[in-house]
């Protein structure tokens, strides 16, 4: 996947390869509407921004839902069965349907949009070697990328579409660049000593790659997985040496060990706050601002950086662009 935003041309090629490894079978070409089903809300809107009035979306897991967690139900398995194309994550995110989906992909479309990615691009995941952090949202470049990923299945589903579709791309590939710049400029004007993002679990990792932040999870890759008392500790012990003065809690994730941190360092003399409350691996309510892809990444950058002592804008990129916030 080039940088810049994928040529029609390149849509409709990488739609066809991106089915064929998502489903295992033959692009199906439907008319429009197209229905849609996406696992997360990240990757649901960005398919709506894509689709416009040719289909509908409808996202599985909804407001502070933990994907790693997320198990399917009965509906969910109707809205999959009926849908035309089903798009998920990948990269092991949605560990819980693993072998629900495959049985799926044999008998329609299923894209894991995140496996699409050039190897060299990802990260590893140090709960499970040889496996890559599925967390890729968190970088827009990054997404913007998948999004290019998506379109070419999008366009290579939908007949007659693929000029409309590539329309949808140019603009929605401007506005991630826009937010990608926004992000690396605020985060940059934190105190150098102080650019380091603790949180409940290790969802960042791309988000510090990508704008230069230094990032702890207190639990791993997944929210399954336990924070020992030496992990608490080591994190403590980082805070008060580098005066950190916040850290933050995560809206799918239980806020428990992050005030264990906040108590740790109280102790030993240093006033630690919460920043806030960060969208990691579910969005915003449904109709808000934090409850689309780009708000939920904007939203975090500005309440990261003005809790880091950063100067950013008032209501972030949301109040630079005088966009809803």
């Amino acid at each position: 996947m080039s940088a810049g935003n994928p040529t029609r041309r390149q849509i409709l090629k990488t739609g066809a390869l991106a089915l064929a490894l998502g489903a295992g079978i033959a692009p199906v070409r439907a008319a429009a509407p197209l229905s849609v089903v996406a696992t997360t809300g990240m990757i649901a809107d960005i398919a709506r921004r894509l689709l416009g009035a040719d289909g509908t979306v409808a996202a599985l897991m909804g407001p502070g839902i933990d994907p790693h967690s997320y198990r399917v139900t009965r509906s969910a398995i109707v809205a999959m069965t009926r849908a035309d194309l089903v798009l998920v994550n990948g990269l092991g995110l949605e560990a819980q349907l693993t072998e629900f989906l495959a049985d799926l992909g044999a008998r329609k479309p299923v894209l894991a949009v995140a496996d699409g990615l050039d190897a060299e691009r990802l990260l590893a995941n140090p709960d499970h070697p040889g496996a890559a952090d599925p967390h890729v949202w968190m970088d827009a470049s990054l997404w913007k990328a998948v999004a290019g990923i998506m379109a070419g299945a999008l366009a290579g589903t939908l007949a007659d579409a693929g000029a409309a579709i590539e329309d949808r791309m140019q603009a929605l590939g401007a506005e991630l660049d826009a937010l990608h710049a926004y992000a690396g400029a605020a985060l940059a004007s934190i105190p150098e000593n102080a650019r380091v993002l603790i949180t409940a679990h290790d969802a960042f990792g791309y988000f510090g790659r990508a704008y230069g932040v230094e990032v702890h999870g207190i639990q791993g890759i997944s929210t399954e997985s336990e924070a020992g008392l030496q992990r608490i500790g080591a994190l403590v012990d980082l805070l008060v040496e580098r005066r950190v003065p916040a850290v933050f809690v995560e809206t799918s994730v239980s806020e428990r060990n992050v005030r264990a941190l906040i108590e740790g360092a109280a102790a030993r003399g240093h006033a630690v706050s919460v920043g806030g409350a960060l969208f990691s691996d579910a969005m915003g309510a449904e109709g808000t601002y934090e409850g689309t892809y780009p708000g939920m990444i904007d939203h975090n950058v500005t309440m990261i950086a003005r809790a880091l002592g950063g100067v950013v804008p008032e209501r972030g990129l949301a109040g630079r662009l005088g966009l809803g916030g």
